[in-house]
């Protein structure tokens, strides 16, 4: 591959990932409209909306039910494509992996201080990177059920990755019996147990 082709390549993929985040900006907009309460925490987005799907066994003996509140995680994916333009891949996920855990504990902290946060049961969010990045931060793992979202989500995760990670689609075609999306669970009292509160945020 020649240089030119090598800058035609850069510039396509940055002009694609340009026209991913502004289509994810759009999509957070909806996704807001079905949230009571939108907080930034870091690189983390928490998302607090009405649990919907089948009830979560914790390994703690708590649940987490249908119908009760929750606080939904979102990564920021803009702050992700900024430091790819930067940094290695492998650099990126270490300090992802680093500010997902500050993130956690600011939550930790949050939820004695924040009465719209109170009442929530627990936290989750959906990931491909479990095998990676949140490795060590305390969530558990779940399978998501078969169905229709399960696929959507998986065709979705990948787009992204082809997207936003540098060997794009190479990535995916290599590991993609590895890349399947699974749901990342929290409940408060582990919350506490692994990010015991720091004092409360004034």
């Amino acid at each position: 591959m020649n240089t030119m082709q090598l800058d035609l390549r850069i510039q396509a993929k940055k002009l694609i990932q340009h026209l991913w985040m502004t289509w994810e900006k759009g999509f957070d907009l909806l996704s807001r409209l079905s949230s009571k309460h939108v907080f930034q925490f870091g690189i983390c987005k928490l998302m607090v909306k009405k649990y919907k799907g089948p009830n979560i066994p914790c390994s703690d003996g708590s649940w987490i039910n249908n119908g009760e509140w929750i606080g939904e995680l979102h990564i920021n994916n803009d702050h992700i494509k900024h430091m790819l333009q930067s940094e290695q891949p492998d650099r990126v996920a270490l300090q992802t992996a680093r500010l997902g855990r500050k993130a956690l504990q600011d939550i930790s902290n949050a939820l004695d201080s924040y009465p719209e946060l109170a009442h929530i049961t627990g936290l989750t969010g959906i990931t491909m990177l479990h095998r990676g990045i949140v490795y060590g931060a305390g969530f558990e793992l779940h399978p998501l059920q078969q169905g229709w979202f399960k696929k959507v989500t998986t065709i979705y995760l990948r787009l992204l990755m082809k997207v936003m990670h540098p060997s794009g689609s190479a990535r995916v075609n290599n590991y993609e019996h590895k890349l399947y999306p699974m749901l990342l669970v929290f409940s408060k009292p582990a919350l506490y147990k692994k990010y015991p509160p720091q004092g409360k945020i004034k």
